[in-house]
């Protein structure tokens, strides 16, 4: 029986909508496979009370952490995954931070900066990446931290949005960590998937998982198509993972335990896995703001290498009172709402073996078994950036709290299938192909090495478009 398409993408995100995108424009007969539904095109995606509180568009399924507790991951499941949902911050990583780091335990890409720097430009194209000027009274505080602090770089943060938002406020307020039903915000279905969903060698199925990879009669090694939960079956040439750094390697790691083998990497298929050590800092002014947007800069400084501090979106009493205890009044929240901005701190996290993602643990559940006791470089310098810069909001006038976002913080998963020349110590090689399996790819944030100090969203579109490339030409 003839496949029935060239190839099968499972994963609607940046990595997964770019292969998909580069394929079919390659004339490539195309299956893209989402496990979650379309999202709705109308206010309900801004509404605060139905995303934070209510988490309506969330993964609601537990997992259970390293000692056997139960807790949510922040992951959404959707036409055009976690790009929905992001504050469309898209960043390059910079050239070093492909290179190996051993003294703060960091692996090392098997390329250089130069080889995504073409599909970092085409990226950038497709998102209309720009940038804003920052607003009168947080352009005022950042001048006060950098005139006293010349160690603090202020740079425009590159972001994937309209310039039209600023005439549309409710969206102003609301495009990081919401969805934008108008497009103002650029995302993978909206740049990518829908300039290919009327082409006849494309189609999308969504709202049906894959529930496993479907292998050649007596041959597990090699990829034939995927099932679905409903049943269906799929056959293709080759099968691209683009599930996210969660779920591709428990795809896998159920298809080899299914057949009873093992690939040479051995316990690294899982391992390695980050999400970087990321905390939200508010500070409270005496003076009400009434800056709108204002996620628009980013700072760096030289004592804390591996981190950045960026700017927030739009903090109200309702957002506000979805971080705070349900106790505090509503007066209170209202009150700091009106005089709060916000800040995002990241460091990147060490690579860690020990770090991994485990499918089919204790009643059929998920394991995140990830802690920070095991990359102290990474948490030595977490703790003294945001002390460094609760120091400064003090020294500006603002009064400083954090709250690092914890094991749910899922936003930036990354790494748990490391990509690299040597089977023994990688999963893919340095085209996203699985070592030791035939037409199996990985087009998703798994296979990368190193989180850097910045989001990832820019460079897993990039490797999704390189691997996308790769496979058009061969």
């Amino acid at each position: 029986m003839s496949a029935q398409y060239d190839v099968i993408v499972v994963g609607s995100g940046a990595g997964g909508a770019s292969v998909a995108y580069k394929l079919t424009l390659a004339g490539k007969r195309v299956l893209l496979i989402e496990k979650g539904p379309f999202l709705p095109r109308n206010a309900s995606t801004l509404d605060v009370r139905r995303v934070f509180i209510d988490g309506v568009f969330k993964n609601h399924v537990p997992w259970l952490d390293s000692k056997g507790r139960q807790f949510v991951p922040g992951e959404f499941y959707n036409v055009g995954g976690k790009t929905k949902w992001y504050g469309a911050a898209l960043f390059r990583f910079r050239p070093e931070e492909f290179k190996a780091e051993p003294d703060f335990d960091l692996l090392g890409w098997p390329f250089g900066y130069e080889e995504l720097e073409p599909y970092y430009d085409e990226a950038t194209d497709f998102l209309r990446i720009t940038t804003f000027k920052n607003e009168p009274r947080l352009q005022a505080l950042l001048d006060k931290i950098t005139t006293a602090d010349p160690g603090w770089e202020l740079h425009p943060l590159p972001l994937g949005l309209s310039h039209d938002i600023v005439d549309h406020p409710q969206e102003a307020k609301h495009f990081d960590g919401f969805a934008s039903p108008s497009g103002l915000k650029s995302d993978s279905e909206r740049n990518l998937i829908d300039h290919i969903r009327d082409k006849p060698n494309f189609k999308l199925i969504a709202g049906d998982p894959v529930s496993a990879l479907v292998s050649a009669p007596g041959d597990a090694r090699k990829i034939v198509g995927v099932q679905c939960a409903d049943g269906s079956t799929y056959e293709a040439h080759t099968v691209v993972l683009a599930a996210g750094a969660m779920s591709s390697p428990r795809i896998l790691q159920d298809h080899l335990h299914a057949n009873g083998f093992a690939l040479e990497c051995g316990d690294l298929l899982g391992a390695n896995f980050k999400m970087h050590i990321n905390s939200a800092l508010l500070g409270f002014s005496p003076f009400e703001d009434h800056d709108m947007l204002r996620k628009t800069a980013v700072l760096y400084n030289d004592r804390f290498p591996h981190s950045s501090m960026q700017c927030l979106g739009w903090i109200d009493a309702e957002l506000l009172a979805a971080q705070v205890p349900p106790e505090v009044p509503s007066f209170v929240d209202k009150l700091l709402g009106k005089r709060a901005i916000g800040f995002w701190a990241t460091t990147e996290d060490s690579s860690s073996p020990k770090n991994r993602i485990i499918s089919g643990g204790p009643g059929g559940r998920s394991i995140m078994d990830y802690s920070l006791d095991r990359i102290p470089h990474s948490v030595k310098e977490h703790h003294a950036l945001v002390d460094a810069w609760i120091e400064r909001l003090l020294a500006a006038g603002l009064v400083g709290f954090n709250k690092y976002m914890g094991m749910a913080g899922t936003a930036h998963a990354l790494g748990s299938m490391v990509t690299g020349d040597d089977p023994a110590r990688s999963v893919v090689d340095p085209h996203g192909k699985v070592h030791g399996m035939e037409n199996l790819y990985v087009g998703d944030g798994s296979p990368l090495p190193r989180a850097s100090r910045v989001n990832p969203s820019l460079t897993i579109y990039a490797w999704g478009l390189r691997l996308g490339a790769h496979l058009a030409a061969n």
